[in-house]
């Protein structure tokens, strides 16, 4: 019998049965600009809710991390801070694909941007402090997943910060410079932790590829915040949006999806937990230099 062949993509899909919306065949040109976020909508890198995995615990118990410690500086040691000019609507322009126009999402996975992207539109001033690690809960060493966005907003909360709009995380991941990747222009699958194809059998569950913090050095923003893209996806706060959907999944997991700091995934509610879903918190800088 022959083998059937899957892209990474399809694969991915198909293993955790997601209601994925396709990318259209035809797609855009090559030279289409990126939407901006809060226009995103359900992508390739989506779950669908207890497609693979029981229902998981409830995540209270995430709430007994250790408070926020203050230091000399205007973030706690374990954040870092952010202060810039930030843009709310880039125009990124995706020189060269990864998957060629044949396959099921030929226009998902960029391997180059053309430099530079463009900033359309006034920029905004913002300074504020976010986790430079994705949140781990002691003592173990790999991001908590199974964690919902109203878990994240308690634990956040909890250790006196909150959960980060998209505008705080789109910001600590790209920079001024609106880097389309937190480490360049380019797509590195060395650089951090996405586009692995081995994910599980279908009904069976994911195939845990969460790494540590450190397994991965170079998966780091302008801001020096560890592990935007790749790894698990973090949810964040969509401003103006009411209950239950003011959430937003950045960044992408380990499979082979976007992965890139504009991207978002909006179609799991807030009480949505995934195998793949962690999240870290952002709070306001202190004013003192």
């Amino acid at each position: 019998m022959e083998k059937q062949s899957w892209s990474p993509v399809l694969l991915a899909c198909s293993l955790v049965l997601a209601a994925c919306s396709p990318v259209p065949r035809d797609g855009p040109p090559a030279d289409a600009p990126l939407p901006d976020a809060p226009s995103a909508r359900a992508s390739p890198d989506d779950v669908k809710p207890g497609a693979l995995q029981p229902q998981a615990p409830a995540m209270s118990f995430v709430l007994q991390g250790p408070p926020l410690e203050d230091d000399a500086g205007p973030c706690p040691h374990e954040m870092v801070l952010v202060d810039g000019n930030y843009c709310p609507n880039v125009k990124q322009t995706c020189a060269a694909w990864v998957d060629p126009p044949t396959s099921p999402y030929p226009f998902t996975r960029c391997a180059e941007w053309k430099n530079p992207a463009t900033c359309e539109g006034a920029r905004e001033h913002r300074r504020y402090c976010i986790d430079r690690e994705e949140f781990v809960r002691p003592p173990d060493t790999l991001p908590l997943v199974h964690a919902s966005w109203t878990d994240a907003e308690s634990a956040c909360t909890g250790k006196g910060a909150r959960i980060c709009s998209e505008a705080e995380w789109q910001f600590a991941c790209e920079g001024e410079e609106m880097l389309p990747y937190p480490y360049g222009w380019k797509r590195d699958n060395t650089a951090c932790n996405f586009d692995r194809t081995d994910l599980g059998k279908p009904n069976e569950g994911l195939t845990d590829h969460r790494f540590p913090a450190d397994a991965f050095p170079r998966c780091v923003s302008p801001f020096g915040v560890h592990d935007m893209v790749g790894n698990v996806d973090e949810w964040t706060l969509r401003v103006g949006m009411s209950a239950p959907n003011r959430s937003a999944l950045h960044g992408g997991w380990w499979l082979p999806g976007r992965n890139n700091c504009r991207q978002a995934t909006l179609a799991h509610a807030e009480s949505y937990m995934g195998p793949q879903v962690g999240f870290r918190c952002c709070r306001d800088a202190d004013l003192k230099e």
